[in-house]
């Protein structure tokens, strides 16, 4: 156990401040966080030329070093040693908060392990900033980040969260937008859902509609810039389905379509989840579906 005061200078010589900077608007810098990369013995950046930029703008004179994904493991232990031995470093990512989908999260790791002093400003965060304009709960919510991209695994990460009752908030670049949104519509089903790309900066776009509104969208509009989407956690159905992956056992296959539709699926997307839940070929179920019904 391990109690870090702050503020108390006094036990404080030595430490690493998680300096967040602007995600597109400079105006969204703090003075706290200016006054801190001008005080630091160093500020350890993913992109040094990208804060040599910031650092000019705010007139902040610091030496720089780089620590990123493919440095990390070589500069970490160096990192520690000059906190250990008193001097004050600041770590800041590309933009936004650092240690979110950031390599600054392992030297966090390691710092609070070794029970040196890891001092965190608030500031801007992308996730954060989507998820209270988006409509979506904000008492509950999960943030998963970028999920893989390949197709298999992105599907089967997915479906992990599709019992979750929290809104999700993930990462993704403009360029797999749509075939995300696809693969979650896969999942989810139709959920409430929203793409914010381009936060704080010129072009800022909040779009708000259900998963297959917001796959068409993206399929005819090409997007730019980084993007948070955000996913309406599970229904109380949803989350009940998910304790139990079988509830459907009892059912007969034309029964199991109509639970999904009477759950709001098109007849389409319910015979296309009824398939999958058994382990049948689509069409056999189709049949099924069709014949029986009109019986």
């Amino acid at each position: 156990m391990n109690e870090q005061r702050s503020f108390d200078q006094t036990a404080v010589s030595g430490a690493l401040y998680l300096v967040p900077t602007p995600i597109g608007n400079l105006q969204d810098m703090t003075y706290r966080a200016v006054d801190t990369l001008k005080s630091v013995t160093m500020i350890a950046a993913e992109d040094t030329r990208r804060t040599k930029n910031l650092c000019r703008a705010f007139e902040i004179d610091a030496r720089l070093i780089s620590y990123h994904e493919h440095n990390k493991q070589e500069k970490e232990a160096w990192l520690v040693e000059r906190i250990r031995a008193g001097d004050t470093i600041a770590l800041v990512s590309d933009a936004g908060t650092p240690a979110i989908s950031d390599p600054g999260a392992d030297l966090v790791e390691r710092l609070t392990a070794e029970n040196l002093p890891v001092i965190s400003l608030p500031g801007a965060n992308a996730a954060l900033t989507a998820l209270v304009s988006s409509g979506l709960p904000t008492d509950a919510f999960t943030f998963i980040g970028f999920v893989d991209r390949h197709k298999k695994n992105r599907a089967e990460i997915l479906a992990s969260w599709r019992g979750h009752a929290a809104t999700l908030i993930f990462y993704e670049s403009p360029y797999r937008v749509s075939e995300f949104l696809n693969a979650a519509y896969e999942a989810f089903g139709n959920r409430r859902a929203v793409i914010a790309r381009e936060l704080t900066k010129q072009f800022e776009t909040v779009v708000r509609g259900t998963l297959a509104e917001l796959c068409t969208y993206a399929k005819d509009e090409t997007l730019k810039g980084e993007c948070v989407l955000l996913i309406e956690g599970a229904s109380e159905q949803e989350q009940l389905e998910s304790r139990n992956p079988e509830w459907w056992e009892h059912l007969s296959v034309l029964d199991h379509v109509e639970a999904y539709v009477q759950n709001g699926e098109a007849a389409k997307e319910a015979i296309k989840k009824t398939a999958r839940d058994r382990g049948m070929p689509k069409r056999d179920v189709y049949h099924v579906y069709h014949i029986e019904e009109n019986d």
